[in-house]
Formats: C-alpha cells, structure tokens, sequence
C-alpha cells in the first residue's frame, strides 16, 4: 500500500488531494491523507469581510468532512510537530503519519520583521479565528466609545491603524472604511471622531498593480476617509500606542486597535521543514521544475511554501491563490505519474492572470490579462471579476453547495447595500408577503386543469386544433390579405369557440378567445381583418420573436395583445411526432392536465414549491414556442419566478417537508460525492 500524506488543507493542499483522489479513484494500492488542526478549510482572501461585519462568519469556512464526502481521503485532525524525511514520518500531536510521498502544503503566518510588541498587541488577519477576534475587538471599541465621557480616551477607542499597503493591508482597510459610517449611525457617534490610517514602508499602496492603478486605490481610500502614511515604518507597538519612523523623525500616536497585515512567512512547520531541506527567504522551500523538494524526491511543496523561479522570470512565483491551485495540479499529476510508473512527469510553468483588489464591498480594481498582455479593469468588471474567480474555485472544492451559500451570503443576504450590485439582490421582501401570490397562482392553474378534464382533454383529441388555430391566428395577422385569410379566421374561430366561455368568466369579454392558461395553449380571436403586428424578428435564422395586437393598436387592451417564439424545431418536432397521432396528442393533453393540477395543488399547499414553480416556468416556456401567450397572462410567469425559491417556507407545507427531504438527501453517497445539496 503507498501513502500520500499531505500536510495543510489551504488553497493547496485541499485541491491537491482531491486531484489526487480523482486521478487515483481506481487505484486500490494507495492511501491518501491530508492533516489539518481544523475540521474546515478557510477562505484567507475572503478573511477582511468578516472582520469588518459584511458577510456571516460561517460564509468563510468549507467543511473538511463535506469536501471528502464520497472520496478515497483520509481527513485527520491534528497539529504537526515535526517530519521525519529519513524514515518518512509525519508525527503530529494525536498520532504519526509514514509516506512514500509528502505534499507540504501548510500555508503561511504573519511576519512581524522584529518589531517589539507587534506579536503581543497587534490584530492578525490569518485564520478562520483572527477573522472573529478582530469582528469584535472593532464593535466592541465602538461600544466602549459611545459610552466615553472623556474625549482623549474616546478619541483613542476610535482610531484604528491598519500596517501594511499590500492586498492583506487594503483591502481590510477598505473593508473597515465602508463599515464605519454603518456603526457610527448605529452607536451615534459623529464619523469625524473615527481616524483610520494605512501605513507601509513602502512608496504607493499595492505596488503589484501599475501606478496608475495604486494611485487610484489611494483616491479611494481618501475619499472614504483612510489617511495613507506610506514611506513609513513601524517601530514598536504597545497597548495602547504605536511608534512610527517617517523621514528619521520618530512619533508616537495613540491608538485603540491596530490591525497588522505586513507581511507573511511559512507556517512553523514549513520553516521547520526547510530548515532540515533547503531554505529560502521567508522559509519557502526550494524545489524543482516537478515541484519536487531540491533534496527530497519523495517531498513535493506547493502554495505559499514553495520557492520556485520559473524559466525566464526573475523572481520566485508569488504567494498567492493563482500559484496555489496550478501547482496543486501540476504536483498531483507528477505524483500519479510517480505511483503509476508511467513516467511523465510534468513540469511547473505557471500563468498568472493578475492581480485585482477590493476597496470594501462596492469598489475594486484589477489588472489582468495573459502574459504580455495585461489590461485594466473598471471597478465594476473588477468585482464582477473577483466573485467570477471565486465561484470557479468553489466549483472545484465543493460545487453546487458552496456556489449557492457564497452567492446568498454576498448577495441574496447582504445589508447595508454593501456589493457591487448595491442592495438590489438582497432579499429584503418578507417572504409571508408572497404567500396570497402563491396562493392565487395556484388555484388558477388548479382551475385551468380542471376545466379542460371538463371540456373532454382526456377522452380525445384537440391539439391539432388548438395549436391549428393559433398559427391561422398569427398568421391572419402576418400575412393579411393572403388566400390563406380566410382559413385562418374560419380556424381560429373554431379553436377559439370550444374556450370561449371559460375566458368569458374570468375577463366578462364574450369575444375573448381562451382561458388563462388555454390562451397559454393556443386559441385565440380570429380578428384578421385588424390585427396589427408589432414587430416580427428574425433572430439569425435560429428562432423568431412576434408580437401582435389582435385589434388596431391605439384600442388594444392586454387581452389583445400577444407574444411568441416561433422556433423551428418545436414546430418540426410538433408537426412530426404530436400532430399526426392522435394517441400522442391525447398523452400530451393528459400531461398538461395532471401537470396543471399538480402545480395548483403544490403552490397552494406550499409543498414542493420550488419544483411545482420551475416546472409551471417549463410549460409557460412550452406554451410561448408553440401556440403564444397574451400579455394578460404573462403575470402568470412573474408570479412563477418570484415563488421559485423558499416561498413555500412560510404558511406552507415545505416548512415542515423540505428540512426532513433536505436531511435525507444529502446523506446519499452520489449526492454527498457531487455536492448536489444546499446547506
């Protein structure tokens, strides 16, 4: 049996070992373990929104146990201590761990370049725990703060420094800006008396992006009220104070909560590897164009640990999640190649696509691209960029499940109209409002389906007509004036007559050509001789889009107006395989019927909501390609789409039904391994 041991389940290690599982799922002979302190994976790059109260602190944690559900990978919960390379041992505080091969991955800490007090009296922003320390020190300042009478000590509680101008340092500040107005109006305090300052050693804020682009981030931060000290160092940190280096002259300031974000060096466990490997800057461990260790065949390093320089670069790939997932891959693949015997090893050239920052939740900037061909992006593409990127990730480690949470965490839920897209996702509504909605939408299709058992839908044919009808209608309409006119009033009116009493009732208009959902369906007004069209578009040849009045224009009402997609191959696969059989058609009618029914029943009872909504989306669809609907009865869509989610929660069965479904669900193997569940 060979073992893989993979130390850390960051942005690396987490998708190296589920590389690793996928490549070797047929491969009986080899044991995968990956060994973490914590039962979840963390999202770092997502660490500053919880911080500063955007977004729920459980959106930034990917359960271990969920990622793994349905694959060959050991999950291991324990602290590393120490790695053995002569008898290949990883030995932890819980247990020992033997390896043909080891993956470090254990990811980065803090560096606080020996500045006194730095360790002891500074706010990190590295771990799922920093993240909810930090959450609270801010509100709990502002606290304080509201209840101060002495205005030197007020002052103090609400001045924050941030160190560090680099992605880490930004984007918490940032982040910290937009959350500030937001507690001042809830603890009433005046915004004034709130001082935020950026400081680095550095001459312009996130000097990864062109000038231009850095000196934008300094514009908005001012505008958001941060003061930026650049080509300023910090010399100590104490409780209650900072000392900073600016120009030789050395001034101490009074400070309630500083956040250090200056920098990173490998894990303890990583330094400790490289000290007994090779080591290099920052304890990164050098390694090869296989990513294997410069001393160790049976060592791969991937993520931050590693140093490696490509072919052609100047400096050793950066520490970032770009180089984190292709060296995952590249190191999964070569040690496949390694166990299999195959002999292909692959070697590491990575591409980076470049570097974007958010500026809190509404503002962000970018510069990406493919090598040598680098662009700018506005702040709106900037952020659509960075949640695009995020979701692609979250395809990988847990699919459909995590998509859904981090979607409803940055939009569906957020407050304070803190995204790029502002507040206009969040759902804001109470969702009993939707119930009358639900309610009412389902007793008209209940209706619907009971009137065509009466009008004899499951004892014979009618299709042919009903969908006869509606194309002599539309085309009385498109074509005036043609021999055709005469055939397709005489078959409108034919189709229209065996409906006419059911629209009658609902609208009082004798002349009225179908019932709401029959209309759906095809029969419509033979009024040829004025009927006006609309438009009539030709959509490069795949499909067509009508619109027509059935009356002249300047008299129309919603009942007259109609809209269709001709589409071809519904009208090929209805004239070839429905029409001619009557069977067929009665099969059909018999299921709209049931479906109607069914959809009436679920919306009204709140069970199975969302289904009996996408599938009453799936016949409006169905009814708009083959005979149009009126825009009488297009309410009947919008009403579909605003209970398709969750609107069966509140006075409805689903209440009870979906937690126990959901339950149930997920705990089967195949929904479990391809994340098909919602938490």
């Amino acid at each position: 049996m060979k073992k893989v041991v993979i130390i850390g389940a960051g942005y690396a290690g987490i998708l190296t070992a589920k590389k690793l599982a996928k490549r070797l799922k047929k491969q009986g002979d080899v044991e995968i373990t990956i060994i973490d302190k914590n039962p979840f994976h963390t999202m770092l790059t997502e660490l500053h929104e919880v911080a500063a109260g955007r977004v729920d602190e459980d959106s930034i944690k990917i359960s271990l146990k969920k990622v793994f559900a349905g694959r060959k990978v050991n999950v291991k919960l324990d602290t590393v201590t120490e790695v053995d390379f002569e008898t290949k041992t990883v030995k932890g505080e819980a247990a020992s761990y033997e390896y043909d091969y080891l993956v470090i991955a254990s990811g980065s800490r803090p560096t606080f370049y020996g500045v006194p007090g730095a360790e002891e009296y500074t706010f990190k922003l590295w771990s799922y725990e920093d993240a909810i320390l930090l959450k609270e020190r801010i509100l709990n300042m502002f606290r304080k703060a509201a209840g101060e009478r002495n205005p030197e000590e007020r002052k103090r509680l609400l001045t924050f420094y941030v160190i560090g101008a680099g992605f880490t340092g930004v984007e918490m500040v940032g982040e910290l800006a937009e959350y500030v107005p937001i507690l001042c109006e809830k603890f009433e305090i005046d915004r004034n008396e709130v001082t935020m300052v950026n400081v680095d050693g550095l001459s312009r804020p996130i000097p990864n992006l062109p000038e231009k682009l850095s000196a934008k981030v300094a514009k908005r931060l001012n505008k958001m009220g941060v003061q930026l000290c650049m080509n300023t160092s910090v010399t100590r940190v104490t409780e209650n104070s900072i000392e900073l280096k600016c120009n030789g002259e050395i001034n101490t300031r009074s400070v309630g909560t500083v956040i250090w974000g200056a920098g990173i060096q490998s894990s303890s466990i990583a330094a400790a590897s490289a000290d007994a490997l090779e080591k290099q800057r920052g304890g990164r461990i050098p390694v090869d164009k296989y990513l294997r260790s410069t001393r160790d065949d049976s060592v791969y390093v991937v993520g931050d640990n590693m140093y490696y320089v490509p072919e052609g670069a100047e400096v050793s790939v950066p520490q970032m999640v770009e180089n984190a997932e292709q060296s995952a891959d590249t190191a999964a693949h070569n040690i496949v190649s390694a166990l299999t015997g195959k002999n292909e090893m692959e070697e590491y050239k990575p591409a980076f696509h470049g570097v974007m920052v958010c500026i809190g939740g509404r503002y962000g900037t970018a510069h990406v691209g493919l090598p040598g061909r680098f662009f700018s992006l506005p702040s709106f593409l900037a952020m659509f960029a960075k949640h695009f990127i995020n979701i692609v990730y979250f395809v990988q480690v847990l699919g459909w499940n995590k998509i859904f949470s981090y979607i409803k965490h940055e939009f569906f839920t957020i407050r304070d109209c803190r995204s790029f897209v502002g507040g206009h996702f969040s759902n804001r509504t109470p969702s009993f409002l939707l119930v009358p909605l639900r309610v009412w939408l389902g007793a008209v299709w209940l209706f619907e389906g009971v009137m065509k058992i009466l009008e004899g839908w499951f004892k014979e044919p009618k299709l042919q007509g009903f969908f006869g009808g509606a194309n002599a209608w539309y085309d009385s309409i498109l074509n005036p004036g043609t021999a055709a006119t005469a055939d397709a009033v005489s078959a409108a009116t034919t189709a229209a007559a065996a409906v006419a009493d059911t629209v009658s009732a609902a609208t009082g208009t004798a002349a009225a050509a179908a019932d709401a959902v029959s209309v759906a369906t095809g029969a419509a007004t033979a009024v040829a001789s004025t009927g006006q069209v609309i438009f009539n578009w030709n959509i490069l040849g795949l499909f067509r889009m009508i619109f027509v009045s059935g009356t002249e224009l300047a008299s129309s009402t919603l009942s007259d107006l109609a809209f269709r997609l001709d589409v071809p191959l519904m009208n090929w696969f209805v004239d070839t395989w429905i029409i001619p059989y009557n069977r067929v058609q009665i099969v059909m009618q018999i299921f709209i019927v049931i479906a109607e029914i069914l959809i009436g029943l679920a919306l009204m009872g709140g069970l199975f909501t969302s289904p009996a909504a996408a599938v009453s989306l799936v016949l409006q669809f169905m009814f708009v390609c083959t005979t149009g609907l009126y825009l009488g009865t297009f309410w009947m869509v919008f009403a579909g789409i605003a209970v398709l989610i969750g609107a069966g929660r509140t006075f409805g069965f689903d209440y009870y039904a979906m937690p126990v479904l959901k339950k149930l669900w997920r705990k089967l193997p195949l929904i479990r391994k391809l994340y098909l569940y919602q938490d």
